[in-house]
């Protein structure tokens, strides 16, 4: 049976091997040909570019897709001023519910209120109509919980916590999430992750790396990842690559269908919630944050997912947290080998705080850095959370994307939404335009961090340029001067997209 031949003309093609290419042919999943309009070969059909940039398509590398939808579909807490607008929002979202239900939120950030004290737990309850009841943070390592859920979890208060203060971290918030997410059935969660996927092809991306985090009091997390993965195996929907953040668990992720082992599996926590692993205190408060691994921990992680033939990924962000990882890469090279850690493509996501010494050490062990330029944009600068928490100068120092990409760490750009909304462009825009001017990339070494460096990061070599013989991961812009857009201008719109293809499959056609 011969595949079906689709050419696309009649706009420009973004290709390292035809610069002055405006068609290209797709036989069933791959490019099988780039060139100008009049030696395009014959095709069983053909769509008329009108012009259009077709550039290869996005890879966000780091989503939490169930709370992604829920950030466009349900209750979400981002951009309100206040902790009363944030009670208001609740309330009003709780009182359209039936009385049993379950008011389960995120995205509050303090740091953006004009008083950052923090709503009580009664509070919370009360605007939730009475209802169970738990609000986390925009960061996802702390949240708020109303009193029936703490009487109804009275093991909470046996865990590593703050209940004293109406505010649950660490394991505590964790188990206090688990609890409540339980209670909502997996055909839910899976029709939220869809609103995700949609809103993603949308944007151009073509595919997802799912980040979940196991826990005990949810015993439904492993049926709603392997749902999320079959998702991401449909025809309409972009691929869906998962991370399973267990420790030492790599039989079990490779038996679920996961890509790697770990991902979210946290060293540390977060700056916003002072969790983050650091070498030094925070500025503004007596702690050097969490770990919740030791170097020893990371070892044995490694030497497990090696045994399984899977790769490793674990969320750090502070200095500390980095370290720590690379210390235990130090003791896992003695019996792993150098040149079996450097082919694996071990990667840490976030990696906002390190020197020079620590991203050589990367370097070396040939470690995937999968980060968030958002984050710069939302938290950084000299007057941002980032220099609240750090100082001023740390904060600058923070996200330091063209040191890394200068001595040869390879990127890959995410978003992890719903921390952040899911756009791309809004990423390359963040790294393009980052607070500090000599962290900033390039516009092309942000779009190829974006696109090329997500499947490089997941192992995938044959997609992200568009080139005969690669993959058909492929997005057509509304751009009409054949390049891509000038973002370190800030009055620049964000393209729109008209199509996404994945795999040679379209996804997304604007109506």
């Amino acid at each position: 049976m011969s595949l079906l031949k689709t050419l696309w003309r009649g706009g420009r093609v973004l290709s390292p091997t035809s610069p002055d290419a405006t068609a290209m042919l797709v036989e069933g999943d791959r490019i099988a040909w780039i060139g100008p309009d009049d030696e395009a070969p014959a095709a069983d059909e053909t769509v008329e570019l009108d012009r259009a940039l077709v550039t290869p398509a996005f890879v966000d590398s780091h989503v939490h897709l169930t709370g992604a939808g829920a950030s466009l579909i349900g209750l979400h807490l981002a951009g309100l001023p206040s902790a009363r607008a944030t009670l208001d929002k609740v309330a009003g979202f709780a009182a359209a519910l039936p009385d049993d239900a379950i008011v389960l939120a995120h995205g509050w950030d303090e740091t953006t209120w004009d008083d950052p004290t923090l709503p009580t737990p009664e509070e919370v309850e009360n605007a939730a109509g009475g209802r169970l009841a738990y609000l986390s943070r925009t960061c996802g390592h702390t949240g708020i919980a109303g009193p029936r859920v703490l009487d109804a979890h009275p093991d909470l208060y046996t865990l590593d916590h703050s209940v004293g203060t109406g505010v649950l971290k660490r394991m505590a918030h964790k188990a206090a999430r688990g609890y409540l997410n339980a209670q909502i059935p997996v055909s839910q969660r899976l029709a939220t992750a869809q609103a995700a996927l949609e809103r993603a092809a949308s944007l151009g991306i073509a595919a997802l790396a799912e980040h979940t985090i196991p826990t005990r009091s949810d015993p439904h997390t492993e049926a709603e990842f392997t749902g999320l993965i079959a998702l991401g195996a449909e025809r309409t929907n972009p691929a869906v690559h998962g991370w399973w953040g267990e420790l030492c668990a790599a039989a079990k992720a490779r038996d679920i269908g996961a890509h790697g082992c770990g991902g979210d599996l946290s060293i540390d926590g977060s700056l916003g919630a002072r969790t983050a692993y650091l070498r030094t205190p925070y500025r503004d408060d007596d702690t050097t944050g969490v770990q919740y691994f030791t170097s020893s921990q990371v070892r044995d992680h490694l030497a497990d997912c090696h045994r399984h033939g899977l790769p490793a990924a674990f969320h750090a962000i502070g200095d500390g947290a980095i370290s720590t990882v690379l210390d235990g890469l130090d003791l896992a090279e003695q019996a792993i080998g150098i040149e079996a850690i450097r082919q694996a493509r071990h990667r840490i996501e976030h990696a906002e705080l390190l020197d020079a010494a620590l991203t050589a050490r990367m370097v070396h062990y040939g470690i995937h850095a999968s980060v968030q330029p958002a984050f710069d944009a939302a938290w950084g600068g000299a007057d941002g959370m980032y220099a609240a928490r750090l100082g001023t100068q740390a904060a600058l120092n923070a996200n330091p994307f063209s040191r890394m990409a200068g001595v040869g760490v390879p990127l890959a750009f995410g978003s992890d939404a719903p921390v952040t909304p899911l756009d791309p462009w809004g990423g390359v825009r963040a790294a393009v335009r980052h607070h500090n001017p000599t962290l900033r990339l390039s516009l092309g070494a942000a779009f190829t961090a974006a696109t090329k460096g997500g499947w490089r990061a997941l192992g995938v070599d044959d997609s992200g340029s568009l080139s005969p013989g690669m993959r058909a991961d492929f997005t057509v812009w509304d751009l009409t001067d054949g390049a891509l857009p000038d973002l370190s201008d800030p009055l620049t719109p964000d393209p729109k997209c008209a199509v996404t293809v994945a795999e040679g499959h379209v996804i997304h056609r604007r109506s």
